[in-house]
């Protein structure tokens, strides 16, 4: 069976769902929260050491600013109520991104960070206004500035994942199949499942079933 170590989510589908059922994207939103919990604790019981979620991406600020706005207090809000019990379960929690928020959300997200640092069951790696092309251009530009050579090796220190494990499976919800600029480098050699289901529809036994599968693939990184 395959070892599996680090899982990485495209949460696609909370509007959606949201119209859907409550004629409100932001009731999407906030259902799909409640399947964020869910999921955090089904990775545990699976003893899956990294769970990364592409929360906010750059091209996100596109969306209504009233929605923009109800995504970052539902944020604050989590942080705020949950970090504690995170704390508790041995969580840490990084954030890979810019952080370029207002000065609450800023400070929440450092102090989460610094709170749970030492934590080693499970890292959250909570990707949020992040995009892989921005990634990529500043550790070349850091690369050039320090006269390194260019090669796999030096390339991933000036990421934003350094010293975190590549992700061997990639999940996106919603009934999309596109990577949306989220982890380009990094989802190299994952195995990728598309999910129908919306993101706030998506439960243990949908998940379990993919991680079953994924343990199942057989993996030849290029060989026979």
């Amino acid at each position: 069976m395959n070892p599996l170590n680090h899982v990485a989510i495209i949460m696609d589908g909370n509007g959606r769902w949201g119209i859907k059922n409550k004629n409100s994207r932001n009731a999407g939103h906030k259902a799909g929260l409640n399947t964020v919990e869910k999921i955090i604790k089904e990775t545990i019981k699976n003893k899956i050491k990294f769970l990364t979620l592409y929360a906010f991406s750059t091209e996100n600020w596109k969306r209504p600013k009233k929605e923009i706005n109800y995504l970052f207090s539902l944020l604050e809000n989590f942080l705020i109520s949950r970090i504690d019990e995170l704390h508790k379960q041995n969580i840490k929690l990084k954030i890979i991104g810019v952080k370029n928020f207002s000065s609450k959300l800023n400070n929440l997200l450092n102090e989460s960070e610094k709170k749970t640092s030492k934590n080693r069951k499970l890292q959250i790696n909570l990707a949020l206004n992040y995009g892989s092309k921005f990634e990529l251009i500043n550790a070349f530009k850091s690369l050039k500035k320090k006269n390194e050579m260019i090669n796999e090796k030096n390339l991933s220190k000036y990421l934003q994942t350094k010293n975190i494990p590549d992700p061997d499976l990639l999940i996106r919800t919603g009934n999309t199949q596109r990577l949306s600029n989220f982890l380009l480098w990094q989802l190299a050699y994952a195995e990728i499942f598309f999910e129908k289901k919306l993101w706030p529809e998506f439960n243990e036994k949908d998940y379990n079933k993919i991680i079953k599968k994924f343990k199942n693939i057989k993996r030849n990184f290029g060989k026979i």
